[in-house]
């Protein structure tokens, strides 16, 4: 959930005088153009295993990522673990990579994962499997295994909030803000201390599974005073 929310953030336009369409719109990238030339990404498929062996993107590697998540919280998740754990899946600093999962919110956090591991290019597939077999296009049952040569990745532990970074916004000792990604009745449950609620879901069109218009998330964001430009932190 909070992986999705950070994704949103980087997608909205900076403010209401910024130009329609996303900032950064290579975070995105659309069925159609991965059909195009999947060649020309490191897909990385997150789903389970059996859906991904009843159906896959062409040239899909399976990638589960329980593992990865497991490091991170775990503290274990250095430059060695991430030389060997990308390699077994084929991912380089030159290729761009792809990630397809039938759950935003997983897709969202191997995005997260992956751009903590210092790969320099993560993207989403727009609105995932669902909205790639809605467009009839190519389904592949053959597996991809992918290897590349171990790169030495320089994690980026600033994508990574600290309590004192979490305290500190919530203190208001330093611009920025905590975002809580869960439901209404989650938040009223209990939540940190000034942490502004913006459910996961609200971001996502309903029917597509796509990211909602680049104007609507800045609205959104602007409703409640969460500025795009400045330090943040969800969960």
């Amino acid at each position: 959930m909070m992986t999705l929310v950070l994704a949103a953030v980087y997608l909205s336009p900076l403010g209401p005088a910024a130009p329609p369409g996303y900032p950064n719109p290579r975070l995105l990238v659309e069925p159609g153009e991965l059909a195009k030339d999947p060649g020309k990404f490191r897909i990385l498929d997150v789903r389970a295993k059996p859906d991904y062996e009843a159906g896959h993107v062409p040239g899909a590697v399976l990638a589960p990522t329980g593992p990865w998540s497991r490091a991170v919280t775990e503290g274990k998740a250095d430059a060695a673990f991430w030389r060997t754990e990308l390699a077994a899946v084929g991912v380089t600093p030159e290729k761009p990579v792809v990630v397809v999962s039938d759950d935003v919110r997983n897709a969202a956090r191997a995005w997260w994962l992956l751009s903590l591991a210092g790969v320099p290019d993560v993207r989403l597939l727009n609105g995932g499997w669902e909205a790639y077999t809605a467009a009839k296009l190519p389904v592949s049952r053959e597996p991809t295994t992918a290897t590349a040569a171990p790169h030495d990745w320089k994690p980026d532990f600033r994508r990574q909030a600290s309590k004192e970074d979490v305290k500190g916004l919530a203190d208001r000792k330093r611009p920025g803000v905590v975002i809580d990604a869960r439901s209404a009745k989650e938040y009223e449950a209990g939540h940190v201390p000034g942490a502004v609620r913006l459910e996961w879901s609200e971001l996502i069109d309903p029917k597509t599974r796509k990211f909602k218009p680049a104007g609507e998330l800045a609205k959104l964001l602007r409703e409640r005073n969460i500025d795009p430009a400045a330090e943040s932190c969800s969960y």
